[in-house]
């Protein structure tokens, strides 16, 4: 089957699974919703020299239920100058990038535990990731589906781990020619991930929270040139201070993040120095 053909059966499927979710949300077992900002000053984009700012606005929405847990989250990305909105321009570019995962427990739908060694359980997950960028020179349509097998570690809070096939494709517009490149899609390759959330306590309350991505190499690209398997960590230790303002537990939090992120997008970080991240950051959030 073509990589289109395959892409576009899985997106079938996905828009069917998010349309049972909207049914299964109204039985939530649990859920938590959230606004969060983040800032920094040393964010890097392929091709570009410069330290960008970036201010981020995030929403994000998890629950679970009877057969298993929801993910939505929503990046709002504004960019310095640095990163232009187009050719010429003194704004900085804006980025929308959308992520769903849909995580199945085998052993809820089975009534008995997969549980082994320090794994509580075995599942599956499906999802797409969505952006779309206005900046001066690639202008990213990002489309990708994900799915694979995923275990939850018994550990406080969460810790899952994914091994992911990943159906990506793009369709880049260029500013600076006014060119469009058809959408072109990217073999079929794969994704390592892992999801924390761990509570611990010194004294105050505190959170190690974030995820990590090892992805292989996706073929060729747009361009016909080669990619590389790339490498994105983002994590952050988050301080619960909603009980010194008097509000309930985990309803306000802040705290510092850092993003090391290696062949960004699989552009090869050879001789071009913004392939490559290393982007500290503060971060507040708003739990209700």
């Amino acid at each position: 089957m073509p990589r289109r053909s395959r892409l576009i059966r899985c997106t079938a499927v996905l828009a069917l699974l998010a349309a049972s979710t909207v049914g299964t949300s109204q039985a939530a077992d649990w859920s938590d919703t959230s606004l969060s900002y983040r800032y920094g000053t040393k964010f890097a984009e392929p091709f570009n020299d410069n330290d960008i700012t970036k201010n981020i606005v995030n929403f994000s929405h998890v629950s679970g239920y009877k057969y298993g847990k929801n993910f939505f989250s929503v990046d709002l990305l504004m960019s310095s100058n640095l990163d232009p909105s187009s050719a010429g321009s003194n704004s900085g570019a804006h980025e929308a990038y959308a992520v769903y995962r849909h995580t199945l427990d085998f052993g809820k739908i089975a009534g008995k535990s997969y549980a082994f060694g320090p794994v509580r359980g075995v599942g599956a997950t499906l999802g797409f990731d969505y952006n779309s960028k206005t900046d001066a020179g690639y202008n990213s349509k990002k489309r990708m589906v994900v799915a694979g097998p995923t275990l939850m570690f018994d550990v406080p809070g969460f810790l899952d781990v994914s091994v992911l096939a990943i159906w990506e494709s793009n369709a880049p517009y260029s500013t600076f020619t006014n060119q469009a490149t058809p959408r072109y899609s990217y073999k079929t390759h794969a994704m390592l991930t892992g999801a924390w959330g761990i509570p611990f306590d010194i004294g105050i309350p505190l959170s190690f929270e974030g995820y990590a991505n090892f992805i292989t190499a996706k073929g060729t690209n747009e361009f016909g040139g080669g990619t590389a398997p790339e490498t994105n960590i983002d994590m952050q230790i988050m301080y619960d201070m909603s009980g010194a303002i008097g509000a309930g537990k985990n309803t306000f939090k802040v705290g510092v993040e850092y993003q090391y992120w290696k062949n960004k997008f699989g552009n090869p970080d050879r001789n071009n120095n913004g392939a490559t991240a290393r982007t500290p950051m503060v971060r507040a959030e708003y739990h209700f």
